[in-house]
């Protein structure tokens, strides 16, 4: 059987040396959330690049349900902070905690002219994807 792609190596070494080294650029693609199925239908996307001031709910780990405004994307570490998701250092300090973006959904959007324009682009490409099938499935 032939690779699924060329431009990635399917190599474990190879591709943890891609994940940790990538550059910014591609780590905000990598650090991609889930949208809520109320927005999946809305926009026509099932996952979009996090952002700051986006509003997610947690669905894994130790914080399950919780929900808040993201409060900074930490791209060099793969995590995001989110409001009111914290902890207490022994010297009292409070901390944010990280989640990765996948353990998320995006409950609302904070969408400007850019962001909406990524989301006309992905439900295009998703149309014209489906567009095709159907004619595979004519022939």
């Amino acid at each position: 059987m032939a690779k699924a792609n060329k431009a990635i190596h399917s190599s474990r070494r190879k591709s943890r040396k891609a994940h940790f080294a990538a550059p910014s650029g591609e780590r905000r693609v990598i650090m991609s959330a889930p949208l809520s199925k109320e927005l999946r239908e809305k926009h026509n996307a099932r996952s979009i690049p996090i952002r700051k001031d986006d509003e997610v709910t947690v669905i894994r780990g130790a914080n399950k349900g919780r929900e808040g405004k993201v409060i900074s994307v930490y791209r060099l570490k793969y995590v995001i902070h989110v409001e009111r998701l914290t902890r207490e250092k022994s010297n009292g300090q409070s901390v944010p905690i990280g989640v990765h973006p996948s353990k998320c959904v995006v409950t609302k959007l904070k969408l400007d002219k850019d962001r909406e324009k990524i989301l006309e682009r992905i439900a295009k490409g998703r149309e014209m994807r489906a567009t095709l099938k159907e004619k595979e499935k004519a022939k």
